[in-house]
């Protein structure tokens, strides 16, 4: 780990290199966050999780430097990246779905289009996170860790500087929220 922290250390001071040395040292740990990302999507896009890595490796390229202090907060920025590719992907989709700049026809059939629901919904998660970064930046931060990130509450607890229980009680209050959200339901309901 000291190998990883050195590295983001160097990539913070402006070396253009050392995101492919980052990239190498966590490619494992990226692989899982993508599988992750795309299992938890119900694989809304046609990436698969080594097209997500490498997407995700082309963003932090153009990026040129990132503000990671350790690996919970590179994995989290990874974790946020990937997001942003799988909801960027999902909406160029639906839009194509939607015509576009093509002819409108309108068919009327009952079949539910089940690729549509999880596209979707993977659209209204996003939306809710954002809503909810209004209210408490933490909150997404938590949830972005824990649930995109796989990161445990101890490392979510050092990484924003706070103690575990904290941690544990702003998961609760995300999760709750979001729910709220993604139902279109109060939290007093």
């Amino acid at each position: 780990m000291g190998d990883l922290t050195g590295l983001l250390e160097a990539l913070r001071d402006g070396d253009s290199k050392a995101v492919d040395q980052v990239v190498a040292v966590t490619y494992a740990e990226l692989r899982d966050l993508a599988h992750q990302r795309l299992t938890r999507a119900s694989r809304p896009t046609v990436l698969d999780t080594t097209a997500l890595v490498h997407e995700c490796y082309l963003k932090l390229v153009q990026l040129g430097q990132l503000n990671a202090r350790d690996r919970p907060h590179f994995l989290a920025y990874a974790a946020r990246v990937m997001r942003s590719i799988v909801v960027d992907l999902v909406r160029a989709r639906l839009a194509q779905r939607r015509g576009g700049d093509g002819l409108q026809v309108t068919l009327s059939t009952d079949i539910p289009d089940a690729a549509a629901v999880s596209a979707e919904q993977v659209l209204r998660v996003d939306e809710a996170l954002d809503r909810l970064a209004k209210l408490d930046e933490r909150l997404v931060k938590v949830v972005e860790m824990r649930y995109f990130a796989g990161l445990t509450v101890t490392e979510i607890a050092a990484s924003l500087g706070v103690t575990p229980r904290t941690v544990r009680r702003d998961w609760e209050k995300a999760r709750l929220l979001l729910f709220a959200e993604i139902t279109d339901r109060s939290p007093e309901a």
